[in-house]
C-alpha cells in the first residue's frame, strides 16, 4: 500500500502535479496568500507557559496546534475551529488554544519537548493538561474526509478530551 502511494506520487510529480504541504516541510515553501495564523517570532515555551496559567485558572485543557503559515492544512483546520459553531463553542468551553510555529525549525525544542509531534506531519495536535503534562497526541490527517477535516471528527476527538467539570 504505501508502495502503490510513493509512486502515485512521483507520477503526480512527473506529471508537474503538486501535492499539498500537508505531510512533509519544503525547503522553501510558498507563502500562502492566507492572512498569518502562526506569529513566527513566538517563543513555544513561553506560549505555553502563558496558556497553563488560564487553563488551571479555568479548568481548561491546553490544545496545542502545531503549524506554519504555508501549510494549507493548518489553515483548514484553524478555519473550522473559527467556523464550525460546535467546535468553536467546545473550544472556547474546554481549552486554551495555542498555535505554535514550527517554521524552518522554529520552535524545535518546544516540539521535541513534546514527543516530536511534527513527525506526523502538520497540523498536529497536542492535548495537555491544565499543568503541562501531555496527554496525547493527534495526527489530523485522521480528521480527513472528501478532502476536509471533518467536522464531526474533530468535535469527538475535543469532546473526548474535554476536561470534566
Amino acid at each position: 500500500m504505501k508502495t502503490r502511494a510513493l509512486l502515485a506520487s512521483f507520477a503526480l510529480l512527473a506529471a508537474g502535479t503538486t501535492l499539498p504541504t500537508y505531510h512533509a516541510y519544503a525547503d522553501t515553501p510558498k507563502k500562502s496568500s492566507k492572512t498569518d495564523i502562526y506569529d513566527e517570532s513566538l517563543d513555544g515555551a513561553k506560549q505555553i507557559t502563558d496558556a497553563m496559567v488560564v487553563a488551571k485558572k479555568e479548568n481548561k485543557r491546553i490544545l496545542l496546534q502545531f503549524g506554519a503559515n504555508w501549510c494549507g492544512w493548518c489553515h483548514r483546520l484553524h478555519d473550522l475551529f473559527k467556523k464550525n459553531a460546535s467546535i468553536a463553542t467546545k473550544l472556547k468551553a474546554g481549552y486554551v488554544v495555542v498555535l505554535i510555529d514550527v517554521n524552518k525549525d522554529h520552535n524545535q525544542a518546544t516540539n521535541a519537548k513534546y514527543g516530536s509531534p511534527t513527525r506526523y506531519g502538520l497540523p498536529v495536535i497536542v492535548i495537555l493538561a491544565a499543568d503541562g503534562t501531555l496527554l496525547t497526541t493527534k495526527d489530523t490527517n485522521t480528521f480527513e474526509e472528501n478532502g476536509a477535516h471533518s467536522p464531526q471528527k474533530v468535535l469527538q476527538f475535543l469532546t473526548d478530551w474535554t476536561p470534566k467539570k
